[in-house]
């Protein structure tokens, strides 16, 4: 009796898969997962957080301020705009095009209340920072715990 190494099915399913990609590779030119990744622009964003306001720093290279849209819905910041693709001269034949244009929009969801008549922005060689000032509401509080002792005095904590 043989001994079999026990491989998970999950295992089994990426080999797969690779196979697949490996044909369509052969076949298109390069996988269709990757083509459908890769065709779209969608700007990185950082969100960082202090006790006073929230930070949100975006990736936008190739954009001019034209061309975006920065707006406030309640609590969600959305950065939207379109990278345009330059015209192409027609005596050129390319061999790669791997640049990526078109319309996006990025929604970031703000986890406090903020003040938005008191947000601001600034784009600059390509990196847009917005700083979105907290309202009172959305500040952290603290709080005084008054613990009672078992002899009924009170004492502060």
């Amino acid at each position: 009796m043989a001994i079999i190494r026990w491989r998970p099915l999950s295992r089994d399913l990426t080999l797969i898969q690779r196979e697949m990609n490996r044909l369509f590779d052969d076949f298109f030119g390069r996988g269709i997962a990757e083509r459908e990744e890769s065709d779209f622009f969608s700007p990185a964003v950082d969100l960082s957080e202090t006790d006073d306001e929230f930070r949100v720093r975006a990736e936008l290279p190739g954009i001019n301020q034209e061309d975006m849209n920065i707006s406030l819905v309640g609590n969600t910041l959305v950065i939207k705009g379109e990278k345009k693709q330059e015209k192409e001269e027609e005596k050129e034949n390319y061999h790669y095009v791997e640049r990526v244009y078109g319309s996006f929009r990025r929604d970031i969801d703000l986890p406090a209340e903020i003040d938005a008549d008191k947000v601001e922005a600034e784009f600059k060689d390509g990196i847009l920072n917005i700083t979105i000032p907290k309202s009172e509401k959305g500040k952290p509080k603290e709080i005084e715990v008054k613990v009672k002792s078992s002899g009924s005095q009170e004492k502060k904590k």
